[in-house]
Parts: structure tokens; sequence; C-alpha cells
């Protein structure tokens, strides 16, 4: 019995869903081994200043995502009527304001939650009850 002929074989299999070729595997394979060994070399090696190998490197993740996104999950306007493009458009908008909202929100603590040492408060706000004054020739 052969894979064609198994009960149900083919379920699930509709007109539009893609599940890639072996070509389409292999060119993601080569473009996820290039776009790892690219930033790997840049890091080791060291051929540019920290900056531009930083840059260089979360761009190369960015594409590397797309590459991920388009040959191994098959995400594309095809597949599924486009809804598989249009909940991923909609997760990365909500991680993306995950993420912001997140980095917002520790950058602000910094200013908003570290102690201040009472010496550093004007006395009327200062926790400490004002000390009496001293009368002269005491």
């Amino acid at each position: 019995m052969t894979h064609q002929d198994a009960p149900h074989a083919h379920e699930g299999h509709e007109a539009g869903h893609s599940h890639g070729s072996r070509r389409g595997y292999l060119t993601g394979f080569l473009l996820s081994v290039v776009l790892t060994a690219i930033p790997f070399w840049l890091v080791m090696a060291g051929p540019l200043g920290p900056q531009t190998t930083a840059i260089i490197v979360v761009l190369l993740a960015f594409v590397q995502i797309i590459v991920h996104t388009v040959f191994f999950l098959h995400v594309n306007t095809r597949s599924e009527g486009g809804w598989t493009l249009v909940t991923l458009v909609f997760t990365a908008i909500i991680v993306i304001i995950v993420i912001a909202g997140s980095l917002w929100i520790m950058f602000h603590l910094h200013g908003n939650m570290m102690p201040t040492p009472p010496e550093a408060l004007p006395p009327s706000l200062s926790p400490y009850p004002a000390p009496a004054p001293v009368p002269p020739g005491a």
C-alpha cells in the first residue's frame, strides 16, 4: 500500500495548500545557513566596528525570519485565502506593541522608581522632621 492509497491520505490537502517542494526546502536551508554564517563571521572576525556589526546582524536576523516564514512555514497570500498572512501581520503588530511598551516602561522606571536619599530632598519634602532650632548660647 503506497502513501497515495492510504485512507485519508489527502485530507486537509485542498487546492491552495502548499507544503513546499524539495527544491524550496533546500533553497530555504541554504539561505538559512548563509544568513547564519555571515553574522557569525562578522562577530568572530570583527572586520567592522561594533555598531555596524550589530546593525548588520539585526538586519540579517529579520531577513532570516522572512526566509523561515516563506520557505518553511509557507505563509503567503495564496494559502488559506491569505488568512495566514493576515494572521502573521496581526501577530507581528501585537509583538511590536508589547516589546515597544515593555521598553518604554523599563526606560521610564529608572527615572520614576529610583529612590532619592532624604538628604537630596528639599526640607518641605523630607520624610524626616526638621531639626529643632538650636537656641543661641546653648
